[in-house]
């Protein structure tokens, strides 16, 4: 069957798995917060020791905080629980666990999905990428500022340290509601007073030697999961009178196929293409959907090495409608 044939009848491939099992739900969370909050003792004893102990440690907790994230991902997509209500509620305290606002990144991780792989409404919720005629448009310190944006270091190092300074902020413009003002302001004032709590028992700073290396873990991993689920050579672009919800999510996600161990720590994640063409799949019946459907493994499939090497890929060639390097633009100009 061909991604076309996919593409007309992708609702009924996917409808099956879009009803929530509760039970699931509550054990992932259990089998997620109990080893996320061992995770913590064990970095916490491990200060006593050495510190780079508890850096170490970090590796496995930072796992744990990306598996926090996706179930606060799949309560923003109204997926999680069967009840609207739980999925707020486990939302917000998620959200705060993550240092994310639930209900503006709610909001703005739906226009992701709306918009993604539509070059003419880039620029929500994805990793900024210019075509090669709009970079060489840009005056040179125009160029610089690009390149230094889409280095690799930047983007796994200062990307998560970004993105949780702009989360404290509601999203500028008319499109953000009173409700998400007031979920941003909710989330940092439970920050806060978590802080306060910490501080005023003596343990703030040991706190944030604990916490903050093992959510730098997840945040630098959150951002290369997020930026290979979308930025491979072969990826669907199109302008927007050309643009198809259901090829998107076929040729503009990757499956990325981790290691079962790192495809635990991210909740099923990888399989980006069937969760773009329902987000309303919670990620525990990702892989069952995957599975069943065959028509849906014939999709663009990265390991983990070719994930890393997209992360040299800056710019789309429209011509040749494919993700390029600054190397590669570098021979084509030498060679003209």
């Amino acid at each position: 069957m061909t991604t076309s044939d996919v593409t007309g009848r992708w609702r009924e491939l996917v409808v099956k798995y879009q009803q929530p099992i509760n039970r699931a739900a509550i054990t992932q969370i259990c089998t997620t917060m109990i080893p996320l909050v061992i995770g913590l003792v064990l970095m916490t004893l491990a200060m006593k020791v050495h510190y780079g102990l508890v850096l170490l440690l970090a590796i496995p907790t930072g796992g744990l905080l990306i598996r926090t994230f996706i179930v606060m991902h799949d309560c923003g997509h109204g997926s999680y629980f069967s009840s609207r209500r739980w999925n707020d509620i486990v939302g917000f305290i998620t959200g705060v666990m993550t240092f994310t606002p639930y209900i503006q990144w709610r909001r703005d991780h739906a226009i992701h999905h709306a918009t993604s792989g539509n070059l003419d409404k880039r620029g929500w919720g994805d990793v900024a990428t210019l075509t090669i005629t709009e970079y060489m448009a840009l005056s040179p310190m125009g160029r610089f500022k690009y390149r230094i944006y889409r280095n690799s270091f930047f983007l796994l190092v200062f990307g998560p340290v970004f993105l949780v300074i702009k989360h404290r902020f509601p999203t500028p413009g008319p499109m953000t509601t009173a409700k998400e003002r007031f979920n941003v302001h909710a989330t940092n004032i439970t920050l806060v007073a978590v802080a306060v709590l910490l501080g005023s028992l003596g343990a703030l700073y040991e706190a944030a030697a604990i916490y903050l290396p093992a959510f730098m873990v997840a945040g630098s991993a959150g951002v290369w999961l997020f930026y290979v689920q979308h930025q491979f050579e072969d990826a669907y672009w199109k302008p927007a009178q050309d643009w198809d919800y259901a090829t998107s999510a076929l040729k503009g996600s990757s499956y990325l196929k981790l290691p079962k161990v790192i495809q635990w720590f991210t909740g099923n994640i990888g399989l980006h293409h069937v969760h773009h063409l329902s987000p309303r799949i919670p990620n525990y019946r990702l892989q069952q959907c995957h599975d069943e459907h065959p028509e849906l493994q014939n999709v663009p499939t990265i390991g983990f090495w070719q994930g890393i090497r997209a992360l040299g890929l800056k710019l789309y060639d429209e011509d040749a409608r494919r993700l390029i390097g600054f190397g590669e633009l570098r021979k084509r100009l030498a060679n003209r």
